[in-house]
C-alpha cells in the first residue's frame, strides 16, 4: 500500500513540475511583455475587437493550466512518448518567442509568423495526444481557438500599422 502511494505522490509531484514549466514559460513571456510594452504598444493602432488588457492574463493563466494538465496526463499514460513531450516543451518555447519578437523587437509580421507556427505545433499536439489521451487533446481546444483569435488580432494590427 505504502508504494502506491508513493507512486502517487509522485505523479502530484511531476503535475507540479509540468505546471511550473508551462507557467515558467509564461511568466517569460508575461515579463517581456511588462518590460517592453510601453511606450510602443500604446502608439500602436489597434482593432475594434481588441480586448481591454486585463483580460489577457487570466486568460493565459486558464490556457497555461490546461496546456500543462494535458501534458501531465499525456506523460502519465502509458503510452507516452518522449517524442509528444519533446514537441510540447519545444512549442512552449515557440509561445514564449512571440512575446520577444512582438514587444520586445517589435516585429509585427514576424509575431504573426510566430503566431502561425504556434498554431500548427498545436494542432500537430492535439492529432498526437488524440489516440492516446482523449482528454488531454480536448483541454488544447480552447487554447487552440485562442491562438487563432490572437492570429487574427496580429493580423489586424499588422494590416493598421
Amino acid at each position: 500500500m505504502k508504494k502506491i502511494n508513493i507512486k502517487k505522490s509522485n505523479k502530484f509531484v511531476y503535475l507540479a513540475l509540468f505546471l511550473f514549466l508551462s507557467f515558467f514559460m509564461s511568466w517569460w513571456g508575461g515579463y517581456i511583455t511588462s518590460y517592453f510594452k510601453e511606450p510602443w504598444y500604446s502608439t500602436l493602432i489597434k482593432p475594434s475587437f481588441n480586448p481591454p488588457d486585463w483580460m489577457f492574463a487570466p486568460v493565459w493563466i486558464s490556457l497555461y493550466l490546461l496546456m500543462g494538465y494535458a501534458a501531465w496526463l499525456m506523460w502519465s499514460s502509458r503510452e507516452k512518448t518522449q517524442k509528444i513531450l519533446n514537441i510540447y516543451f519545444i512549442h512552449l518555447i515557440i509561445n514564449a518567442s512571440w512575446s520577444v519578437t512582438f514587444f520586445a523587437f517589435h516585429q509585427i509580421l514576424a509575431s504573426l509568423i510566430v503566431i502561425g507556427l504556434i498554431i500548427l505545433f498545436v494542432v500537430w499536439l492535439i492529432k498526437l495526444y488524440y489516440p492516446i489521451n482523449k482528454i488531454s487533446a480536448y483541454l488544447m481546444v480552447p487554447y487552440l481557438f485562442w491562438l487563432c483569435f490572437a492570429f487574427v488580432l496580429n493580423y489586424s494590427i499588422f494590416t493598421l500599422n
